[in-house]
């Protein structure tokens, strides 16, 4: 039993305690120790990737308990991939927080990160669907704490929401986990797909219950429509770093998706037709709202939560048709959609710091705009689709996987014509926030006066000392925009190496699709066990 198969949730885990229990005060210290942590996780995953490219899946029994009755983590090419691709983007995305001064405007931004990481990389890799329920638990918590951090009435009014669209979001997780276990009588995945395939077909109605109910609570997590309410004034209100990072998570749902309705559930039919038939129309629906949503806000902030919307759209088309080719295409885009929709994020973040404010409007044009222009105007290309990037081959891959499906026009039409809607919306933005408009500049624009101000009560916000405002002081905003840069590099290394990465998410794809790998390592090789 190889040890370093835990490390991902050791790791953050005891770094976030470290950092509250020893660090809280010195924030010198928070950043070198969780950057440190950081990129060593990163080390860590890049060489799991390693152990998983030989196609063997790798388990790893905690008290050395034989399954089910211990708690498992796995590793197969799909949970080493997405542990790296959360290491990676996680490593860029606080950098730029360093950067950008964010992780100054509150004591436990270094700690929560940490936490939030743990449950990340540990929804990942656990083999057990209660567990699974626990990390979607740690990093909620964690992410609570990140939403509202720095502040302000309008991130706690979005916090809020988000608490309590995840609070039932949770609810009902352990409402289908209860159904499932009631059926099966285990939670361990392996098990449970070990079960499910002995069931005959006429005593499967309680068990499509739990599988529909499951659906539902994965749908809440990818933010599907209608189920997607909670994203765009979270991501739009929460700093920018924080969104960014959020841009995986997202994805934890839509690996659970991939992981269950592979493994658990493919040898029941009628379980896979109720699925298909609920998740595609959610997907072409999505794909529409968020692409339109694109072009009807006037906030930059909710631009990018709804271009984050259109990437789970495109990607869940893909992910429902539930073939080996279409999980290709939808492996090698969730790469691209995290990395794009994360650098808009951060390069959003930046224009407001910048400007000031969020809003599109014909007076708002922003000094100084060189380079931000430049890293906007790449993001937009990466995100919308277009060539040379990666997001490009993405759409092609999908396209290319559901061109014999029964709704191939409908798929077509709705991924090219919302591609065009986006391409405008991101054209309109651009044009708003850094080229100046003449046609309207001698219309009157009425200002109102403001309110007096009235006396409030004294601020109890907790303010930094000395030691760390004079480190909080030293921000990089090089920093900040190479950290931008680093995700840009990343989409241009997908879309130069998009040949070996798909030979790579194929493979990936053929041993998903190929449960009997995962359940003989989980069940049958246990020698030594307890």
């Amino acid at each position: 039993m190889n040890h370093i198969l835990i490390a991902p949730v050791i790791l953050p885990a005891v770094m976030g305690a470290l950092i509250i229990l020893w660090m809280r005060a010195d924030l010198l210290l928070q950043r070198v120790f969780s950057i440190s942590g950081t990129a060593l996780l990163l080390a860590v995953a890049l060489y799991l990737n390693w152990l998983a490219s030989s196609g063997e899946v790798l388990v790893y029994r905690l008290g050395n308990w034989a399954a089910p009755f211990g708690i498992v983590l796995m590793l197969d090419r799909l949970s080493a991939l997405m542990v790296a691709l959360t290491a990676a983007l996680a490593f860029a995305v606080q950098l730029y927080a360093f950067g950008s001064g964010w992780d100054r405007k509150g004591w436990h931004f270094h700690a929560l990160w940490q936490f939030q990481l743990m449950g990340v990389c540990g929804a990942f890799l656990t083999g057990d669907a209660f567990n699974l329920f626990v990390f979607f638990e740690i990093l909620l918590i964690a992410s609570y704490g990140l939403m509202i951090h720095g502040g302000g009435p309008m991130r706690l009014r979005a916090g809020v929401q988000y608490i309590a669209y995840n609070l039932a979001g949770s609810t009902l997780f352990l409402a289908a986990l209860g159904v499932l276990y009631a059926v099966t009588g285990t939670l361990n995945m392996a098990d449970m797909a070990a079960r499910v395939a002995m069931m005959p077909a006429e005593d499967t109605a309680l068990l499509r219950t739990g599988a529909v109910l499951l659906m539902l609570v994965f749908a809440i997590k990818a933010s599907l429509v209608p189920l997607h309410f909670w994203l765009p004034s979270t991501y739009a209100n929460a700093p920018g770093p924080v969104s960014a990072l959020f841009a995986v998570m997202t994805k934890v749902g839509v690996y659970a998706i991939l992981r269950f309705y592979t493994l658990v559930f493919p040898q029941d039919t009628v379980i896979e037709g109720v699925v298909m038939d609920l998740l595609l129309p959610a997907a072409l629906f999505t794909l529409v709202i968020g692409q339109v949503g694109i072009l009807g806000t006037r906030n930059l902030g909710r631009l990018a939560a709804f271009a984050a919307i259109g990437s789970i759209g495109t990607l869940m088309i893909a992910v429902s048709q539930f073939t080996p080719q279409a999980t290709t295409a939808a492996i090698y885009y969730i790469i691209h959609s995290t990395l794009a929709g994360a650098a808009l994020f951060l390069v959003v973040d930046m224009i407001g710091a910048r400007r000031g404010d969020l809003w599109l409007r014909l007076d708002g044009v922003m000094p100084g705009n060189g380079l931000i222009s430049a890293l906007f105007f790449a993001t937009a290309i990466a995100v919308v689709g277009m060539p040379p990037f990666s997001g490009f081959i993405g759409k092609l891959l999908v396209l290319d996987a559901t061109r014999n499906a029964p709704e191939a026009v409908w798929i077509w039409t709705t991924v090219i014509l919302t591609s065009l809607v986006a391409i405008y919306g991101m054209s309109r933005a651009g044009s708003l926030v850094f080229w100046k408009s003449y046609e309207f500049q001698d219309v009157p624009v009425p200002v109102l006066a403001p309110a007096p101000a009235k006396p409030g009560p004294i601020p109890t916000k907790l303010e930094p000392d000395e030691h760390i405002q004079d480190l909080a002081d030293a921000a990089s905003p090089a920093l900040a925009a190479a950290a931008v840069g680093l995700l840009l590099a990343g989409i241009v290394a997908l879309t130069i190496f998009a040949g070996p990465v798909t030979r790579f998410a194929a493979a990936t794809a053929e041993q998903l699709h190929n449960p009997s790998i995962y359940l003989d390592a989980v069940l049958e090789r246990q020698e030594g066990t307890k």
